[in-house]
């Protein structure tokens, strides 16, 4: 197997996981306030990636890797978990999840910006209309969202394509689970202080669903789905695997419909399948 067929392999089981990571956020916000779900789950997967680190004896990075690592952290440990999380209590994770079309733009510009990658001008013509296409479909809705809960996703979705792209970059010198890692462990101490200030004195009304959905998004969201998806982009490449995201809202649409059974209009399936399209034009011209 080459490295671009094994970079879109991996790429698409990270969005796989990616894909439940909306509605499990939805169910955990529920009941344990936005800013403890963010802290805590990635205090738990900084823990898991702390032993992982210790098992296989990983060397330290570099100092002149600690930048990008903060980045990466700041960007998806941080940014884009705290900014859904809040922005699931004003919307809901389908209405959230037509967002996620906007991800491959956002990866793709920082890819240029800080991954050097210059993808051929059709490139963006492709993945510019898939974003058009998702960012047209929330103004026509506004009426039934919320300006609140929309304007926290478009800002989760500038940090997580930076964080993204830049862990992607990283991922060429350090690999892929072990950038995820060390920006989990570099973030740690700060996750742990804060996750006990932020801890409510009791749990009384957080049933078994929250907690399942609290550790879906520590395990999976936070840890296993970026030693995918990093890996990928860098085998495949940035811009082009990033591409891939745009699949990533076809997939939570369903789980949203089926496991949370919220309601998912054929506005919105239609969108996103619209958006699907465009994975193909931009993958040929991605490079």
């Amino acid at each position: 197997m080459d490295r671009v067929a094994g970079g879109w392999i991996n790429g698409f089981l990270g969005v796989l996981i990616f894909s439940g990571s909306l509605p499990a956020t939805r169910v955990a916000v529920a009941n344990f306030d936005p800013l403890f779900l963010t802290v805590a789950r990635a205090a738990i997967a900084g823990m898991l990636a702390f032993c992982l680190l210790l098992a296989f004896r990983e060397k330290r990075p570099a100092r002149a890797d600690l930048l990008s690592l903060a980045v990466v952290a700041l960007g998806v440990v941080i940014g884009f978990p705290l900014l859904t999380a809040f922005a699931l209590k004003h919307v809901t994770s389908a209405h959230s999840t037509v967002f996620i079309g906007l991800l491959p733009l956002a990866t793709a510009i920082f890819g240029v910006l800080r991954g050097g990658e210059r993808p051929k001008p059709v490139f963006w013509l492709f993945s510019g209309l898939g974003s058009a296409l998702v960012a047209g479909f929330a103004l026509m809705h506004a009426e039934a969202a919320s300006s609140v809960g929309d304007l926290l996703m478009l800002a989760a979705i500038i940090a997580c394509g930076l964080g993204y792209a830049e862990g992607g970059r990283l991922s060429r010198k350090l690999g892929g689970w072990q950038v995820i890692s060390w920006a989990l462990v570099l973030s740690l101490p700060i996750m742990l202080v804060l996750s006990f200030v932020a801890m409510p004195p009791t749990f009384p009304d957080a049933g078994s669903t929250s907690w399942i959905g609290l550790a879906y998004v520590s395990l999976f969201s936070m840890l296993i789905g970026f030693i995918f998806w990093y890996r990928g982009l860098a085998l495949g490449g940035i811009a082009a695997v990033g591409q891939l995201q745009l699949l990533q809202p076809f997939f939570s649409l369903a789980l949203a419909a089926v496991v949370l059974h919220e309601k998912v209009s054929v506005g919105m399936f239609g969108v996103t399948l619209a958006v699907v399209a465009c994975v193909a034009g931009a993958k040929k011209f991605a490079r």
